[in-house]
């Protein structure tokens, strides 16, 4: 199953367990965000990658300058461990992470959750690639990536129990649009995807497919 069918599978399913009032509420803020050309102010292929150094799950300091000595690097930016489309997303990533490698590139996510919410995760899935907490989402702001919940859908997820008060130290209502990047060694961005609707994520075929093309 490609992931695309697996996250429109579990989006069904989840329409019928999210009260009507909710679901309105999700879907007027996602007609919204669609709306507003966030999108549009992504970064996308021919733009420079701008650089950063973020904490990892397992501690160290992970720079892209430091990634791309070793070959090109796919950049995911996923909303964090409380958002189920993001673990369906990242758990795909991880079945294809030897793929990845093999083409020679560096595979690293980045949220806005502290390291102890990315390292939670990481054990979780098991998953052998960077994990990365941008804080604050400066990095996601660089990327054009970065946004801020309405009220009405921060409250939502205030009520669902997501915490996003704790697990984005101190930063609830700012989130990236989910997006994927293949960076090529000098730094410039060859293949993206970037949409304002959080169940659709890049498919990872089209990411190796991508890597393909850089060799």
């Amino acid at each position: 199953m490609s992931l695309s069918a697996e996250l429109r599978a579990f989006y069904d399913r989840r329409q019928e367990q999210i009260p009507a009032d909710i679901r309105e509420i999700m879907n007027r803020a996602g007609r919204e965000l669609a709306e507003s050309g966030q999108a549009d102010r992504a970064l996308t292929v021919g733009a420079q990658a701008p650089g950063f150094r973020l904490p990892s799950a397992i501690g160290p300091t992970v720079a892209l300058d430091t990634l791309l000595v070793e070959g090109p690097v796919v950049l995911t930016f996923y909303r964090g461990a409380w958002c189920p489309y993001c673990n369906i997303a990242l758990r795909s990533l991880q079945q294809h992470h030897d793929a990845i490698a093999a083409r020679g590139a560096r595979l690293a996510a980045v949220s806005p959750q502290i390291p102890d919410e990315s390292l939670s995760l990481t054990e979780k899935h098991q998953l052998a690639f960077h994990v990365l907490s941008d804080v604050g989402s400066d990095t996601a702001k660089q990327y054009g990536l970065a946004f801020d919940l309405p009220d009405d859908l921060a409250a939502v997820y205030d009520k669902l129990g997501f915490d996003l008060q704790r697990v984005n130290g101190g930063h609830a209502r700012t989130l990236p649009l989910p997006a994927t990047y293949v960076i090529d060694g000098s730094g410039t961005i060859r293949w993206a995807f970037v949409d304002t609707d959080y169940t659709k994520r890049a498919e990872p075929a089209d990411i190796l497919t991508a890597l393909d093309e850089l060799r």
